[in-house]
């Protein structure tokens, strides 16, 4: 079969399997090398130490899957329907969810779509080998679906996409037939820095460079341990990611909505109360996830992330209830805990009824407090 047909014909297989966009590219990342290698020598991985294990074969795809040649790369809108960002935001005692993660965990959908693919690429070209990859192992997938034309990288480090926004989850198909390639689209943020000055956590630390260290996403992801008090006031309500950088790109002002019913809101989130949410034990918790991307950070770190958030939340007799009643549990949540009850008596006015409030705050404080 004629390579430059099956292009076309995968192309529109994508399409057919729900992909927005499927782009073309070789392997050859080896001009990324060096930026690489800085940005792990800056240690602005943080903790993710597998990034620093993998080293530079992040940037050598072939070496994943023997005798690739090309890199199928494709999109997927994630955005649901009822995103409802400011809302969100501006009521500190809900939680905020990042917008990829209110849905089902996209890992398996697209792995199985790719994998769909690359079968019909198989039934149609003898010999041809495939092998998927979502976001599960040391690839950079972002200069690859770049070189692909699905969009440019922003200075935020997130692929653009200048029709689409950066709604939407990566993926990639590691395949050995030569086919023809598509042409990287030029970088089109100009002059525009809003993603750098709205970052709550100075994360952006210059162009197309995050200090994960710094990053929400990181530190209510990735991170297990206690997180540093310079970054927890910033955090405001953001209990699992952060999409600040994004919602106030030019690019996703009019972004589309996804098609996708397993990326819609889960139901459990109609209430996201932050008080409501800490209630949740870790059977509750896992059983109220499942599906979702959420549950690999485990009810530990769930916890410590709400109590950050009820640290930032107006004063509430409710929340000094909440975090008393599970203090002396797990050191992790106490390290927070002692700074959230603090926050929390700060922001009560010494009058009337809240002066008991505040000595059900008092009890639960440290001496030195």
């Amino acid at each position: 079969m004629d390579l430059q047909k099956l292009a076309e014909m995968i192309k529109q297989w994508g399409l057919e399997l729900g992909f927005q966009q499927v782009g073309i590219t070789d392997v050859d990342l080896s001009q990324h090398e060096a930026y690489l290698q800085s940005w792990l020598d800056n240690g602005y991985h943080g903790d993710m130490e597998w990034m620093a294990r993998h080293g530079m074969m992040r940037a050598r795809p072939g070496e994943l899957h023997q005798g690739t040649v090309r890199a199928i790369c494709v999109r997927m809108d994630y955005l649901p329907e009822d995103a409802q960002f400011a809302s969100n935001l501006r009521d500190t005692s809900n939680g905020y969810i990042s917008r990829y993660a209110l849905g089902r965990d996209y890992h398996k959908l697209i792995r199985k779509k790719l994998s769909q693919l690359g079968k019909q690429i198989e039934a149609h070209f003898e010999g041809a080998d495939f092998r998927p990859f979502v976001d599960s192992a040391p690839i950079l997938e972002r200069p690859l679906a770049q070189k692909a034309g699905l969009g440019w990288t922003g200075k935020h480090s997130l692929l653009i996409n200048p029709d689409s926004g950066s709604w939407f989850f990566l993926g990639e198909l590691l395949v050995n037939l030569p086919l023809p390639t598509d042409e990287q689209i030029d970088e089109q943020c100009g002059k525009c820095r809003s993603c750098i000055t709205s970052c709550p956590t100075d994360a952006i630390v210059d162009d197309n460079i995050v200090d994960a260290r710094r990053c929400i996403s990181y530190l209510t992801i990735e991170y297990e341990g206690v997180i540093p008090e310079e970054f927890r006031a910033a955090m405001g309500n953001r209990i699992y990611g952060c999409d600040d950088c994004q919602l106030v790109c030019p690019y996703n002002r009019e972004s589309p909505l996804s098609e996708q019913a397993d990326f819609q809101r889960k139901s459990v989130f109609n209430n996201s109360d932050l008080v409501h949410l800490l209630k949740w034990d870790e059977p509750t918790f896992l059983d109220n996830l499942q599906g979702s991307a959420i549950r690999r950070i485990g009810h530990k770190q769930w916890r410590r992330n709400l109590i950050i958030a009820m640290g930032n939340a107006p004063f509430s007799h409710a929340i000094v209830e909440a975090l008393t009643s599970i203090q002396g549990i797990d050191p992790l949540w106490d390290a927070h805990i002692e700074w959230a009850l603090a926050r929390q008596k700060e922001q009560a006015q010494p009058n009337g009824k809240q002066q008991r409030l505040i000595r059900i705050i008092e009890k639960g404080l440290p001496r030195d407090a």
